[in-house]
């Protein structure tokens, strides 16, 4: 079974950066798509970014500008650079590696961003 642990994670200042990685006991080549998601106290979980096994990205607009999706095939990471960040954007984070017939989640890393 494909284990995926987060970090990263931790109590930065408005107008900050942190850099958030997804570390796989597996090669992350084998899923076909891979996603950063986060969820705030009380609020549902929402999708952040995505990016394929190719390369390509995607992105809500809220973090559009601010926040970049990477993926390290010699490594087996993921990795959330997150810029400018905002109090909202305080949440816990998760990485999501899909393929077929696998569906895997991290444990999340808490992100709070405050003065």
């Amino acid at each position: 079974q494909v284990q995926l642990v987060e970090s990263g994670g931790g109590l930065v200042h408005p107008g900050g950066s942190l850099r958030l990685s997804c570390a796989a006991s597996g090669s992350i080549r084998s899923f076909n798509i891979m996603h950063w998601y986060r969820q705030a106290p009380g609020k549902q979980r929402e999708l952040v970014a995505s990016i394929s096994s190719g390369g390509s990205t995607n992105y809500v607009d809220f973090v559009k500008g601010r926040f970049t999706i990477s993926r390290d095939n010699a490594k087996n990471t993921l990795y959330l650079q997150m810029n400018s960040l905002k109090p909202e954007d305080t949440a816990v984070y998760y990485c999501r590696g899909f393929r077929l017939g696998s569906d895997y989640w991290g444990q999340g890393t808490q992100v709070t961003v405050s003065s």
